[in-house]
């Protein structure tokens, strides 16, 4: 990773943990990823953006492998996702061979607009909904 993109990074990631995530994962109607950590066996919660297509729900990972919820879906890909105040239990699965930059001109404007503005290593998601 070349050293502006390392600082971006940092930058981004301290500002979403210590700012931007607390905030948004009070908003009653954003949609959350919970997930379960990789090390500690806690639930996770990060507000992220996408779209529920039938039996699925679609999004976008800025940081792809380096982001800490993508490590904890590696390690456990059983996961719950918030979409409009309502848990679903699903299970996510990464999709390298996707083509994210694309993926995003179907999911909400305003947040595909931030991940491709700070995204350095785009990876689209799918997690199988169980109901």
């Amino acid at each position: 990773m070349s050293r502006y993109r390392e600082i971006k990074f940092r930058a981004v990631t301290s500002f979403q943990r210590r700012i931007g995530n607390p905030i948004l994962s009070r908003l009653p109607q954003q949609t959350l990823l919970e997930t379960t950590g990789r090390k500690s066996g806690l639930p996770r919660r990060t507000p992220i953006g996408g779209r529920r297509i039938g039996h699925a729900f679609w999004f976008v990972s800025e940081y792809g492998e380096k982001s800490q919820y993508v490590r904890n879906i590696q390690a456990h890909p059983q996961v719950r996702v918030r979409i409009k105040g309502r848990w679903h239990a699903g299970t996510a699965h990464p999709l390298p061979e996707d083509d994210a930059r694309a993926r995003l001109k179907a999911l909400p404007r305003l947040n595909s607009t931030a991940v491709r503005a700070v995204g350095t290593n785009l990876l689209t998601f799918r997690v199988d909904l169980n109901d």
